[in-house]
């Protein structure tokens, strides 16, 4: 395996980091990641080793304000912005691995994100991995904090809040909380226009499942507390068709940082080579 860091400029100006985890022959496929909210894309080595040994690249980026990339920490000015640098992830990384199909794979926050770039742009992508999405959460059931989200977002865009995540619900694994924890490239607060765009992010994603073409795998850890399972079950009962669901039983919000990641990759690198299989 090789590991390759990269960049761009995004469209606003912001330098991007990114890097990839290459197999020493020509990948079958490209998987492009985007990682969750106050995380960053080193945290998912491990997962691009497991891609890699089973043949394929993985790709990930650093979210705008987040880890090495640009941008003030946890802001996102809109999703226009997100799917601009989704869009650029996609585009470089193909280039960088000419001629083999490109898959879009997001957790949490990347999961919703990645869910909603299926419908917002058009894209010759081989599928999506949507892991613990965002779509249903503590956060929705707050319902004066999503209102004075969307009021303030635009008023006071760039002010800080905490996001109130309990990082001991990432993993049963204690190790992978200590870690997550003492990371110096973690944080925990988002912009109010971050949580804004979260918001309509959910919206849009519900809105759209219907016209969802693109041959998808949503995955949750059953005892998941950050983000809903029930959000990944209602999300695919609006998916007309291509849609496999697979809640893991017992594990909580990183399926991929679990005591039983090796059954998730396996799973997952299945699905992949069924899709290059029928395509």
């Amino acid at each position: 395996m090789k590991t390759i860091n990269w960049g761009w400029i995004s469209n606003d100006g912001l330098n991007m980091f990114a890097q990839s985890w290459q197999p020493d022959k020509k990948p079958k496929a490209v998987v492009c990641l985007v990682h969750g909210l106050g995380e960053h894309s080193s945290r998912y080595a491990h997962v691009g080793k497991a891609f890699s040994d089973a043949g394929f690249s993985l790709a990930g980026f650093d979210l705008r304000g987040h880890g090495k990339s640009g941008g003030q920490l946890g802001h996102f000015p809109s999703l226009e912005a997100l799917m601009d640098d989704i869009h650029q992830l996609l585009q470089l990384a193909s280039e960088r691995n000419p001629g083999v199909p490109v898959f879009l794979y997001g957790h949490s926050l990347g999961g919703l994100l990645a869910l909603n770039y299926a419908t917002y742009r058009t894209h010759s992508l081989a599928g999506v991995i949507a892991t613990g999405a965002g779509l249903r959460s503590p956060l929705m059931e707050q319902k004066v904090k999503i209102m004075l989200s969307k009021i303030l977002g635009g008023l006071l865009p760039t002010v800080t809040i905490p996001t109130g995540l309990d990082a001991n619900f990432i993993s049963r694994d204690l190790e992978v909380v200590r870690t997550y924890k003492e990371d110096p490239l973690g944080h925990s607060v988002a912009t109010l226009s971050a949580a804004r765009v979260g918001i309509g992010a959910v919206e849009r994603a519900f809105a759209h499942a219907p016209e969802f073409s693109t041959p998808l795998l949503l995955m949750h850890g059953a005892a998941d507390k950050l983000t809903y399972p029930h959000g990944s079950q209602e999300f695919a009962d609006l998916v007309p068709e291509n849609c496999e669901l697979k809640f893991w039983d017992g594990l909580y919000h990183e399926i991929h940082n679990e005591v039983e990641q090796n059954e998730v990759f396996a799973f997952t690198i299945d699905w992949l080579n069924s899709q290059l299989k029928n395509k």
